[in-house]
């Protein structure tokens, strides 16, 4: 599949566009790749997304292997191999168990797996399932990590399925001419 948002060569963007690469990079991203090379093409939008999601995948508080077992379990929930390439290769840097990111890969749920992941785990999958947190589930959440975090975690989920419909829809190459590592999964699973 081709990509359907070419990259915007340096030579042939506007203010706005120009403005995002600079912020971007300046940033802790430190360059625009992935998705944003498809937000681009709406620098507005692109440039309230990326202050979103430098909040969220830098500025949670939330221990960076926790953030990153969120964004897998929702690359796994859409599908989206770009997503799955570029935060598994950073899940494992982070620290999270080789056999807890097969397992997602797989939509299996992990085993073993510490309470804190399991916890994490499994508001991904209740926020992608319903929208909502059964109150056993919330409770839990609010126990070890506190409201604010419970809202961050949630944030993440919504942040990364739009990311998701953006990378499937684009359809950029994946890194370093990676295989699709993802199998759709059967309607309701991980």
């Amino acid at each position: 599949m081709s990509a359907r948002f070419p990259a915007v060569p340096p030579e042939a963007m506007d203010e706005a566009q120009c403005a995002l690469v600079a912020e971007i990079a300046g940033g802790p991203r430190g360059g625009v790749r992935g998705p944003f090379l498809a937000l681009l093409h709406n620098p507005k939008l692109a440039h309230r997304v990326q202050a979103l999601g430098e909040h969220l995948r830098f500025g949670t508080g939330l221990p960076q292997r926790l953030v990153e077992i969120v964004v897998l379990a929702t690359a796994r929930h859409w599908t989206c191999h770009y997503e799955w390439v570029a935060h598994s290769r950073i899940a494992r840097n982070e620290g999270v168990p080789e056999h807890i990111i097969e397992a997602i890969r797989l939509g299996r749920r992990p085993d073993p797996m510490q309470e804190d992941e399991r916890l994490v785990y499994d508001v991904a999958l209740a926020a992608h399932d319903s929208g909502d947190l059964p109150d056993a589930l919330f409770a839990a959440a609010e126990a070890r990590f506190g409201r604010a975090a419970i809202l961050d975690l949630l944030a993440l989920c919504g942040y990364y399925a739009m990311l998701a419909m953006v990378l499937n829809t684009a359809r950029p190459p994946l890194p370093d001419g990676t295989a699709p590592p993802l199998q759709p999964l059967p309607r309701g699973a991980a």
